[in-house]
């Protein structure tokens, strides 16, 4: 007969160690990005157990450093998961909170208000919305079931305030949002932060945001990834297939605020030749220069995010620079996108431009010289300013502004010589 309490005991005493593991496993990780990892976080992620929000999944994959989807929809597409806890480690170092905060996060699932609740306290406060039924009455359970039976849980579409006048010290969004709703800021009391997955040009970063005068300003920023808003938020980009729907190699556009691009005309691009120019600008194996990815964004006329399956690439139909979203550009029917980087001396890799369609070599040299410019203005980090829909040129701060339904963002380089 099996003795359910030494199994029991055995069970979390693996988890515990494996949440050790993990732990180390994520500062390693976010040392990489230059981010540290504060030591009530570090003692948050110790002490949460995160495979009783998991579901079934086995305790090796609960501990790893990696997101578990917990719903998808009919077509099999996630609609809620657990984040990744590299990622919920950086965003509650970002929204720097600390004991006694009052803190909303909008998408919920249960273990990131836990680690947030772990962080603020019995002092603080911790409120989790999500708009699907199914993902808050997971939730409620889940943190009942492990003792944080003093989060609030709400099930409403956080596009709107919560109650009016109420407001709290951090919003962390985690859900990846196409815009900033005029509730998120008007929820901040004075001298709080939004943390949000904001997505530009088909690109998400995380952004720490704090208000100066009336405007979010960015504090800092960080590539990352999320399950897409639902509700009155939700904002559907366009896919472009670049094969034909049988095709075992598929490659992918995914075209967000362009909407220009004429799919038609860019049907059997991929076979034509293959364009190649190199940048000449190296970086270090290892090394990360996602802020170029946005400095593309904001520069190259025709913008687009281009992603391709593993067999693609296999069979080199598109040799990226990342498989899941590389900064790529639309003429007409010619395709360029920033291509896998060759190596060179050393550990070094250079970065490159291939193109296809009939103006080629001209789109992968602007595409090289965007990269060089980068390069030689010293590859800077952008600045976010998010102002209200309708605020005049005049009261933009400098730099290149992309408008949304709510909001008017500019982006800037202000540490670019």
């Amino acid at each position: 007969m099996t003795d359910v309490s030494t199994d029991s005991v055995d069970t979390e005493e693996k988890a515990a160690a494996l949440r050790d593991a993990m732990v180390e496993k994520i500062a390693a990780r976010l040392e990489k990005l230059g981010v540290g990892l504060a030591a009530e976080v570090e003692q948050a992620l110790r002490t949460v157990p995160r495979h009783r929000f998991t579901g079934d999944a086995v305790l090796e994959a609960a501990y790893a450093d990696d997101s578990l989807v917990t719903k998808r929809n009919e077509h099999g597409k996630s609609m809620s998961s657990v984040s990744a806890p590299w990622l919920q480690a950086m965003m509650l170092g970002q929204a720097a909170l600390k004991p006694g905060d009052r803190v909303l996060e909008i998408g919920s699932g249960g273990y990131n208000a836990a680690l947030v609740q772990e962080v603020v306290g019995p002092e603080g406060s911790v409120t989790t919305i999500d708009i699907d039924p199914d993902v808050t009455g997971r939730a409620e359970q889940c943190l009942a079931d492990t003792g944080y039976t003093n989060v609030e849980v709400i099930c409403a579409d956080a596009e709107f305030a919560i109650e009016p006048d109420r407001s709290f010290d951090a919003i962390i969004v985690t859900v990846g949002s196409w815009d900033i709703p005029p509730a998120w800021p008007a929820q901040l009391a004075k001298g709080g932060r939004l943390v949000v997955p904001l997505r530009t040009n088909g690109l998400t970063r995380s952004w720490a945001l704090e208000q100066q005068d009336g405007t979010l300003v960015s504090l800092d920023n960080h590539m990352c990834g999320f399950v897409a808003m639902q509700g009155a938020g939700a904002h559907q980009g366009t896919v472009i297939s670049l094969r034909d729907d049988d095709d075992e190699r598929p490659v992918w556009l995914w075209v967000d605020e362009n909407d220009t691009i004429d799919a038609e005309a860019l049907t059997g691009v991929l076979d034509l030749p293959r364009e190649q120019v190199w940048s000449g600008v190296t970086v270090e194996a290892g090394a990360k220069f996602g802020d170029q990815d946005l400095w593309l964004a904001m520069n190259l006329p025709g913008f687009t995010v281009l992603t391709a399956s593993q067999q693609a690439l296999d069979d080199d139909v598109v040799a990226l620079s990342w498989r899941y979203g590389t900064p790529a550009a639309v003429d007409g029917p010619t395709l360029v996108y920033r291509a896998k980087p060759r190596p060179v001396d050393g550990d070094a890799f250079e970065i490159g431009a291939f193109a296809h369609g009939p103006q080629a070599e001209g789109a992968a040299r602007q595409l090289a010289a965007r990269i060089a410019e980068w390069d030689a203005a010293g590859r800077p980090s952008p600045r976010l300013s998010v102002y209200p829909a309708g605020t005049p040129d005049a009261d933009l701060a400098r730099g290149h502004v992309l408008d949304k339904k709510h909001t008017r963002l500019v982006i800037s380089w202000p540490t670019a010589r």
